[in-house]
């Protein structure tokens, strides 16, 4: 069975592997570790996203009003001073080239995800705040998922304070947006789930789990890595299958690329991608 040459070959990667595959709406058909704990490098902008969306909706912040571009945050330690993030750390050279000036809400949360800039998720997190990202985890039905602080915040790294997610908690958040798209359901409207797929669809960084889908195939998907870290997480839209939820997430010492534009060919990005094309292959066989 592909599941068990997957998990074999799984079994030999130096760390932790973490996966789920599943139709939505249906039982997982895989899985791997499920609910082990991931640094979540950036896929925490995944639930970042659908809090701001919720905040539109209920009216609390326009997603198209210009706010201020400032690299200056609130650190989630008390008492600690603000913090700033660093350029060079970061994948999106457009959203710094606002700073002093403004940019909508809805464009800085377009750059969170396609292009995964820091600077863009810490503003965008400075106006929704943390308990609304925590509510958007549980209206996912994440069990084990959080979001302590923003990205580079180092004085509450240092205490403890981090961000962390599951194969299946990633799985279960992408998979009521997708669904919520069609009809209602505990994350936002239609029509606000309908928007933030349509980000997920544009997303740039397509080294790993995108790179394992024939040219053309529909993913809505986000991604995070930072140094032994590389996590894929997405819905895949087949024209000739239902669509699927598919989550990776590694732990290892695996190569790590580091951020780039380009594409990253290192180990990480090999081993998703991998899972993602035997997982399409597979596509026709997953629980309904």
């Amino acid at each position: 069975m592909i599941w068990d040459d997957l998990d074999a070959h799984l079994d030999k990667v130096p760390g932790t592997v973490s996966a789920y595959v599943g139709r939505l709406d249906a039982r997982p058909t895989w899985t791997r570790l499920p609910d082990a704990t991931h640094y979540a490098a950036s896929t925490m902008k995944l639930a970042v996203l659908v809090a701001l969306h919720r905040a539109a909706e209920a009216g609390t912040l326009d997603l198209d009003t210009p706010i201020p571009v400032r690299n200056e945050f609130d650190s989630a330690r008390p008492g600690a001073p603000r913090f700033s993030c660093a350029q060079n750390y970061d994948n999106d050279d457009a959203v710094w080239e606002r700073v002093g000036g403004s940019a909508a809400l809805r464009w800085l949360a377009e750059r969170m995800i396609i292009r995964s800039s820091n600077l863009a998720t810490n503003i965008v997190l400075g106006r929704v705040g943390l308990p609304a990202v925590a509510e958007a985890w549980a209206l996912g039905a994440a069990r084990h998922s959080a979001t302590g602080r923003g990205i580079e915040d180092f004085a509450a790294r240092e205490a403890g304070i981090t961000n962390l997610v599951t194969a299946a908690d990633l799985a279960a958040l992408l998979g009521a947006l997708a669904v919520g798209a069609e009809r209602p359901g505990p994350l936002a409207a239609p029509a606000s789930c309908a928007a933030m797929l349509d980000v997920l669809l544009a997303q740039e960084h397509r080294e790993d789990l995108a790179s394992g889908l024939p040219e053309g195939t529909r993913i809505a998907h986000k991604n995070g890595w930072v140094r032994g870290v590389r996590h894929g997480a997405g819905v895949v839209f087949p024209t000739d299958a239902p669509p699927y939820a598919i989550v990776v997430c590694t732990t290892t010492d695996l190569a790590d690329g580091g951020p780039s534009g380009e594409e990253i060919e290192d180990d990480a990005c090999r081993l998703i991608a991998t899972i993602s094309a035997r997982v399409w292959d597979a596509r026709h066989a997953l629980a309904d």
